[in-house]
């Protein structure tokens, strides 16, 4: 499907979360403060939060002799509104974004074409993974890791309900829910669970699906929104019953706690792909283009995906990961699951309204 997102798009985007950008929570010092030598020796990386092993940035260190700095983000739209106001593609040197929002970071010219002779590890991507819709030349974007959208959920309280979005969106949900706090994906499994498409753009589709989160929202038993991080952290914990949350994120209190699980409820969800980019004006562009090649080394993409418990888009780094991963389904999903799963594309002059539903949301 194409995604091709338009300006437009980026600008509702920022403007439905400007205020998001303060507070946004960093592991270091901006480029500015840094002060730690030339930029060829830095490297500002941009990305979401508890996403890479710390033991992999060691060796790219090692192996590169440049200091990685790393900065996170906990929702796409404090990513692109950091990125267009406060000078992001000046800042950093590599950010790792969500599919839907490649297509918008180029159209506002922040990120640049990528070397490929820079990156010899390219050929490793899956082919599934190498003309994707939202950078069908893959000009702009090299992928990182994929996964979905679904429900962690404590096993003894949601008990033997079946696994689907009536969990955190029917009239009988689950003791204690967490809701996303992402407009699309958020509004994506509403309109998934009404039977429509994650890119509606019917207005009546909207409203309904607006309608159904506010109500959601609005029930004694949701606990509130908070990012994938958040939501999995609240069950994990016990505060909560079941969230919605990224797979990874999920699994990686599955595997701490056995009496947790994730899931794809039954209705369909959405598919992602996150996606390594350099900055238009990066101040270390070279290291930029070795650092996305050393994340595409087989080596390192197992290592990466064995950590994050995401799926690796590298075909060669999934042959190195042992077969209870590569057979897991909720890592990676059977086809029947797949048929279920769409990914976010740009509805265009829609988002208008996607923005407006989801801004009324939250104000309630």
């Amino acid at each position: 499907m194409n995604s091709l997102t338009s300006r437009p798009l980026a600008a509702l985007l920022v403007a439905s979360c400007l205020a998001a950008i303060v507070g946004c929570g960093e592991q270091s010092t901006s480029p500015d403060a840094a002060g730690a030598g030339p930029a060829a020796k830095e490297l500002n990386v941009y990305m979401w939060s508890e996403y890479i092993d710390p033991a992999i940035v060691a060796d790219f260190e090692k192996s590169s002799g440049i200091k990685v700095r790393i900065d996170v983000y906990e929702d796409t739209e404090t990513m692109l509104a950091k990125m267009q106001l406060q000078e992001g593609d000046r800042l950093y040197d590599v950010v790792i974004a969500s599919d839907h929002a490649v297509p918008v970071l180029s159209s506002l010219g922040l990120v640049r074409p990528l070397d490929r002779a820079l990156i010899p590890n390219a050929s490793n991507v899956d082919a599934r993974f190498a003309a994707p819709a939202y950078d069908p030349r893959g000009e702009f974007s090299l992928p990182y890791q994929w996964g979905t959208v679904g429900l962690i959920y404590s096993k003894a309280k949601i008990g033997d309900r079946p696994l689907s979005w009536n969990l955190v969106l029917g009239e009988n949900p689950a003791p204690a829910f967490v809701l996303i706090d992402s407009m699309r994906d958020m509004m994506g499994v509403a309109l998934k669970h009404l039977g429509h498409s994650v890119n509606a753009t019917e207005s009546s589709h909207l409203e309904a699906a607006g309608t159904l989160i506010a109500s959601a929202k609005a029930r004694g038993q949701c606990v509130g929104f908070e990012g994938g991080v958040g939501g999995k952290s609240k069950v994990a914990a016990g505060l909560a019953s079941c969230a919605v949350a990224y797979s990874g994120d999920a699994l990686k209190a599955v595997a701490e706690d056995p009496s947790l699980a994730y899931g794809v409820p039954s209705e369909g969800s959405i598919i992602w792909v996150d996606a390594m980019t350099v900055t238009k004006r990066a101040r270390n562009a070279d290291g930029a283009h070795a650092f996305i090649n050393a994340i595409l080394d087989p080596a390192t993409g197992a290592r990466l995906s064995a950590f994050t418990l995401y799926a690796t888009p590298n075909a060669k780094a999934r042959t190195l990961l042992p077969e209870a991963t590569t057979s897991d389904r909720a890592i990676y999903p059977d086809e029947a699951t797949m048929s279920r799963l769409e990914y976010i594309a740009d509805v265009g002059e829609a988002t208008t309204r996607y923005d407006t539903t989801w801004t009324s949301i939250k104000a309630r």
